[in-house]
C-alpha cells in the first residue's frame, strides 16, 4: 500500500464514521441545549445583518464583513463541485441530506462564533479570536489551542490554498487557453496584495465579492428554474422520495450513498462545528457575543440552502446523468451547458474564479490568526504569507490530490478538538443566549460587559469588560 492509498484510507475512515456522528450529534444536541435558536431567532438573524450589520465606524470590521469573510470559507468550488459530486455518487437524495445538515449544523456554528466573540483578543489594529483562543482562556488548555492553531493553519492556509488556486487555475486554462504558470503568477501578485493589506483590506473585498458571487450565482439558478418549471415538481419528489429513503437504510442499520454522500458534502460545505468560522466571527465589533453568532448562524443557511442548492437545481434540471467517471465541475459545467448554451463555461469560470478566490483570502485570515495566536512575532507572519503566496502559484501549476485529502485529516482532527471545546463551554453559550433574549424583552437593544454572566477564565476576557455605547 502506497502513502496514498493509506491517506485515503484514514481520510474516509474519519469522515465516514468519526466526524459524521459527533457532528450529527452535537449539532442536535446544541439544537436542543439552545432551544432550537437557528429557527426561533432567524428573523432577528436577517435584521442583525441587513439592518445593523452594515454600519461600522472607521477602521473596525462590521458584522457584514465578518458574515461575508465566514461565508467566503464555506462558500468555495466545493458549493460546485461538490455537490455536483454528491449528486453524481448519491442521486438527488442527497441533497435532502445536505439540508437537513444544514439546519442542524447552523446550531453549532451559533455556540462556535458565539464563544470566538467572548474570547477575542485586539491585537492593537484589529479583534482577533477563535477555537484557539477560547480553548486558551476558558479551557485554561493552551497546548491544546496550539494543537488546533497548527491543524488549521496546514489545512486552510496552506493546503486548501493550494487546491481552490489549481481550480481556478484548470478553469481558465480550459476555457480560454491561458498557461496555468501565468494565471498562477498573476493569482500569487493578487493575492500577496490583498494579504498584506491586513484584515481590513480582506475584510472589505470579501464585502464585495460574496454578495456579487452568490447573489449572481443564486440568481442563474433561478433562471435555470423559471425557464424549467414543469420540471421542480419531478426534481423535488425525487429528493424528498429518495431522502426519506435513506432514513429507512439508517433504521435498518445501513448507511446508503445518498445518506453518506449529502451529510459528508453538507459537512464539508458549511463548515459548522469545525472551527473555521469563528476566526471570522471574532472579528466583527458588536455589542454582544449573541449578535455575530447569530449572524454566523445564517451563514450556514446561505451556503447550504442558497447556494448548494442553487447549484442541485441546476444539475438535476439538466438531467445529465453524473457517474464515478463524470462528477464534480465538468458535471455542474455540463449540466449549464443543457440549459444556457455556450455562454455556460464563461458564467462558470467566472463563478469558479470568485468562488476559488475568496476562499482563498478567508483561508488566508484563518491561518494568520492561529500564527499570531502561536507567537506574536511579526517574523512568522511574514513567512506564512510568502509561504501562502508560494501555495497559491504551487497549486496552479501541479495536481494537489495527495495534498487535499492530507488536509481532509487535518481538518477532521481541527473539528473534533473544536466540538470538545465547544461542548464544554455550551453553557457559556446558553447562558449568554439568555441575556440577550432578556434584554430583547425588555426593550433594550442588548449590550453585553463580562460581569453578566458567570464566564470560565473572566480575568482573560478582556473585551467585555464595562458596558459600552450600542455599536450594532
Amino acid at each position: 500500500m502506497d502513502i496514498r492509498e493509506l491517506v485515503m484510507q484514514v481520510n474516509d475512515l474519519l469522515w465516514t464514521y468519526v466526524l459524521i456522528f459527533v457532528l450529527i450529534a452535537g449539532g442536535l444536541y446544541f439544537t436542543i441545549r439552545m432551544g432550537f435558536v437557528q429557527f426561533r431567532m432567524l428573523p432577528e438573524m436577517f435584521k442583525l445583518l441587513f439592518v445593523k450589520g452594515i454600519k461600522h465606524e472607521k477602521g473596525q470590521v462590521s458584522s457584514f464583513q465578518a458574515f461575508a469573510i465566514g461565508t467566503a470559507a464555506r462558500v468555495g468550488t466545493g458549493n460546485i463541485a461538490g455537490v455536483s459530486t454528491a449528486i453524481a455518487l448519491g442521486g438527488p437524495g442527497a441533497v435532502f441530506w445536505m439540508w437537513l445538515i444544514a439546519l442542524i449544523g447552523s446550531a453549532s456554528a451559533f455556540v462556535e462564533s458565539t464563544l470566538a466573540q467572548v474570547y477575542k483578543v485586539h491585537d492593537g489594529k484589529a479583534w482577533r479570536g477563535g477555537p484557539a483562543y477560547y480553548i486558551e482562556r476558558a479551557l485554561g488548555q493552551r497546548w491544546l489551542g496550539i494543537v488546533f492553531a497548527i491543524l488549521i493553519t496546514f489545512a486552510f492556509g496552506f493546503a486548501f490554498n493550494s487546491v481552490q488556486a489549481n481550480t481556478i487555475a484548470l478553469s481558465i486554462n480550459n476555457v480560454f487557453e491561458v498557461d496555468t504558470l501565468w494565471v498562477g503568477i498573476v493569482l500569487a501578485l493578487v493575492t500577496a496584495v490583498v494579504i498584506f493589506g491586513g484584515i481590513r483590506s480582506i475584510s472589505t473585498l470579501s464585502g464585495i465579492i460574496v454578495p456579487i458571487m452568490a447573489g449572481g450565482y443564486i440568481l442563474l439558478a433561478l433562471w435555470v428554474v423559471f425557464t424549467n418549471l414543469e420540471a421542480i415538481p419531478a426534481v423535488f419528489s425525487a429528493i424528498f422520495s429518495e431522502g426519506i429513503l435513506g432514513f429507512r437504510q439508517l433504521l435498518g442499520g445501513a448507511v446508503g450513498a445518498a445518506v453518506l454522500q449529502g451529510i459528508r458534502r453538507g459537512l464539508f460545505s458549511n463548515e459548522a462545528g469545525m472551527g473555521s468560522a469563528p476566526n471570522a466571527a471574532a472579528t466583527a465589533e458588536v455589542s454582544h457575543p449573541v449578535k455575530q453568532g447569530l449572524i454566523q448562524s445564517l451563514s450556514v443557511f446561505v451556503d447550504t440552502l442558497f447556494i448548494c442548492t442553487a447549484t442541485a437545481m441546476i444539475v438535476l434540471i439538466s438531467g445529465v446523468p453524473g457517474s464515478e467517471d463524470f462528477q464534480g465541475i465538468e458535471l455542474a459545467q455540463e449540466a449549464l451547458l443543457t440549459e444556457i448554451g455556450p455562454l455556460a463555461t464563461t458564467l462558470m469560470t467566472i463563478a469558479i474564479l470568485l468562488f476559488a478566490f475568496s476562499s482563498i483570502l478567508a483561508n488566508y485570515y484563518y491561518g494568520e490568526t492561529n500564527i499570531e495566536f502561536i507567537s506574536e512575532r511579526k517574523v512568522y507572519l511574514v513567512i506564512y504569507r510568502i509561504a501562502v503566496v508560494g501555495m497559491v502559484l504551487f497549486g496552479s501549476v501541479r495536481s494537489a490530490g495527495l495534498v487535499w485529502s492530507i488536509a481532509d485529516i487535518f481538518m477532521g482532527l481541527m473539528a473534533l478538538v473544536n466540538m470538545y471545546a465547544i461542548f464544554r463551554l455550551s453553557k457559556v453559550a446558553k447562558a449568554l443566549l439568555d441575556d440577550y433574549v432578556a434584554q430583547k424583552r425588555a426593550g433594550r437593544d442588548p449590550v453585553f460587559n463580562r460581569d453578566d454572566v458567570d464566564l470560565p477564565g473572566k480575568e482573560h476576557v478582556e473585551a467585555w469588560e464595562t458596558k459600552r455605547e450600542n455599536i450594532s
